[in-house]
């Protein structure tokens, strides 16, 4: 798209009408627009803060700098002009300034008088024009000079910031069907969380039931598993033998804090060891670890373990 830039000139004024003049037409023949303070009262206070304003909604602020330091707002002590120029560089508005060379301003005080130079306060200007100096900025001699500093220096600025500037409403795409597409688009997309959740919600539900029928499934195998258990174990006269299920549920606790095979460990543990929790393994109840730092092994109850325990206890809770 052609990107037009709105242009703020700052400057004194009187001095400066043909100086302006060029540079208002050399941005309006660039294609961009100018903006400037013919549309304000100067050294008005009010009419600072309205400066500001279009200062902000510029995209570049242009100041020619002349001979005079221009009219003093009370308050700061310093010109209207300054303090536009102190604001633009506050808020980093891209800027340049065309400064009168010392020699030109000498024939122009020749031409119209002292009325184009500083009488008043020719420090300040100095310090002004020493800031303005140590920023983009260039020098002229003529009107000539003004209009080259702004064909040069808006191309410059262009390229290397990023600024808003206006364009034609012609030139802007027409966005309804793009707007038209992303609502459809959107509808469509809130519809299928919907019924992603749905098929979650199925999903977690089958797998719930799965599980149920699967630890179903694996306490019937379970009890049909029977261990033989030693006299010396139960302290009986004789064996005596247990499902795998019960002898599971029953030491629960114990596979629950994990179950060692460190050396002087009671019978019933040593026997939970190495008879039991093998056989729990295969169900992938139990899982054999080592222990870091240590001699000895241990069985370690598993997630699934966890959750068959869980499940059991839920099963035994609702037959109550």
């Amino acid at each position: 798209m052609n990107k037009r830039l709105q242009v703020f000139v700052s400057s004194t004024f009187t001095d400066l009408v043909e100086e302006r003049q060029s540079a208002v037409s050399a941005i309006l023949k660039a294609g961009h627009i100018p903006a400037g303070m013919e549309l304000f009262t100067a050294g008005d206070k009010s009419q600072l803060e309205i400066i500001k304003r279009w200062i902000n909604e510029s995209d570049v602020y242009m100041l020619i700098l002349g001979g005079r330091y221009g009219s003093i707002e009370p308050e700061s002590g310093l010109s209207y002009t300054e303090l536009e120029y102190n604001y633009a560089l506050e808020i980093e508005k891209p800027l340049f300034a065309c400064v009168i060379n010392d020699e030109a301003l000498e024939i122009k005080v020749k031409d119209k008088g002292t009325s184009v130079t500083e009488n008043e306060n020719p420090k300040l200007l100095k310090l002004f024009k020493k800031k303005v100096l140590s920023n983009m900025s260039a020098f002229f001699d003529d009107c000539k000079d003004i209009r080259l500093c702004v064909l040069e220096s808006l191309p410059e600025i262009s390229v290397t910031r990023e600024l808003s500037g206006w364009v034609s409403g012609k030139e802007i795409p027409d966005t309804k069907g793009l707007v038209d597409e992303i609502t459809k688009l959107n509808k469509e997309n809130s519809e299928f969380k919907k019924e992603n959740s749905a098929l979650q919600k199925k999903l977690d539900s089958i797998k719930n039931l799965d599980s149920a029928t699967n630890f179903e499934d694996l306490s019937k195998i379970l009890s049909t598993i029977k261990i033989s258990i030693p006299s010396n174990i139960i302290e009986k006269e004789s064996d005596h033998s247990m499902n795998l299920f019960d002898l599971f549920y029953i030491n629960k606790e114990i596979c629950i804090n994990g179950i060692t095979n460190r050396i002087n460990q009671s019978k019933d543990i040593y026997y939970l060891y190495n008879d039991i929790c093998p056989k729990l393994q295969i169900h992938n109840l139990m899982q054999n670890e080592k222990v870091a730092g240590v001699q000895y092994r241990r069985f370690a109850i598993t997630k699934k373990g966890q959750e068959y325990l869980a499940y059991i206890e839920k099963v035994r809770f609702l037959k109550q």
